[in-house]
């Protein structure tokens, strides 16, 4: 996988004020097999308006984007046709200079950086590399004139269940190789780790250099085996933050989809409940501030009183 064999632990000689501010996330890409049956997931039981189709860069089929907000969006490519492949096509972030942070990259010699960036198809500015686990990872900085730009301010109708996105998942084999990526290179931030128990670290979250959003690592077990498709589902997922899990639980349900479980509060101390695509791919939804104190270790919000939690 492009990258892994430039792997180096050694501390970057490039300071963080010569990296690019990244702002938050701008969208995550997965595949699904059957659109007509995605769209049903995506747009009428999730409540989310396709706001337009993008072409892919890789030659695929077109994406149809569904858009949380001005800044963040879902995309989805009927290219599934095993079901033994990973849905996770791209995890993408918001950049405030593309063409800097590009340059960042090339300059570090960490991963294979592009020789130039582009104008997209949707007319930003935008690059991907693969991290150090092989996802490919996309920078995007939005232009004045480009797709998402010109729609600022339409398709966010009242039936979103949430109007952002907290954070995406990644499955991760080598916790060292991704903080070498994520944290040394980028600069993501501790948020919180634990796991179904106190001696067991499943699950990493760094929160962006420059905003409130996040990446959590979901850490394989340990075994010889890779995880099947339907455990990659639930690693490699969405999370959306909402102010109270009960009502969009209440509101999918009365759209005609059945979840596989009832809201519960997790290790974290956050209220959450899972959603599928029919693909397995998950949708989480979360409410951000926990209700008692998590498990296993601090965390480390800068969005959150913590001292206000028992």
């Amino acid at each position: 996988m492009a990258g892994l064999a430039v792997f180096s632990a050694a501390p970057l000689a490039h300071s963080a004020s010569e990296r690019p501010k990244i702002v938050g996330i701008a969208n995550i890409a997965v595949k699904v097999k059957d659109l007509e049956a995605a769209r049903k997931f995506y747009g009428q039981a999730l409540g989310y308006q396709e706001a337009f189709t993008l072409k892919q860069a890789g030659g695929g089929p077109d994406f149809s984007v569904f858009k949380v907000n001005d800044r963040q969006y879902i995309e989805i490519s009927p290219e599934l046709k095993d079901e033994k492949e990973d849905r996770l096509i791209h995890i993408a972030f918001e950049t405030a200079d593309a063409r800097e942070l590009r340059t960042y990259f090339a300059s570090t010699q960490v991963v294979d950086a592009p020789a130039k960036v582009q104008t997209d198809a949707a007319g930003n500015l935008s690059f991907t590399v693969r991290d150090l686990e092989g996802h490919a990872v996309e920078f995007v900085q939005y232009m004045p004139k480009s797709i998402h730009s010109r729609n600022f301010g339409k398709f966010m109708p009242d039936t979103r269940i949430s109007d952002h996105i907290l954070h995406v998942g990644i499955y991760v084999k080598n916790r060292v190789a991704a903080d070498h990526f994520y944290k040394d290179l980028l600069g993501f931030r501790p948020l919180w780790e634990g796991g179904p128990s106190p001696d067991r670290v499943r699950w990493i979250s760094l929160l962006v250099p420059d905003g409130s959003d996040w990446v959590e690592y979901m850490l394989g077990n340990g075994g010889p085996n890779a995880p099947s498709p339907r455990e990659l589902g639930g690693m490699h997922h969405v999370c959306l933050g909402v102010m109270d899990v009960q009502a969009p639980y209440k509101a999918v349900i009365e759209r005609g989809y059945k979840p596989p479980k009832e809201p519960v509060i997790a290790a974290d101390g956050r209220w959450l409940a899972n959603f599928y695509d029919p693909d397995l791919t998950r949708t989480e939804i979360m409410i951000r501030k926990p209700v008692k104190l998590p498990c296993c270790s601090t965390m480390h919000d800068p969005y959150i009183n913590m001292d206000d939690v028992k």
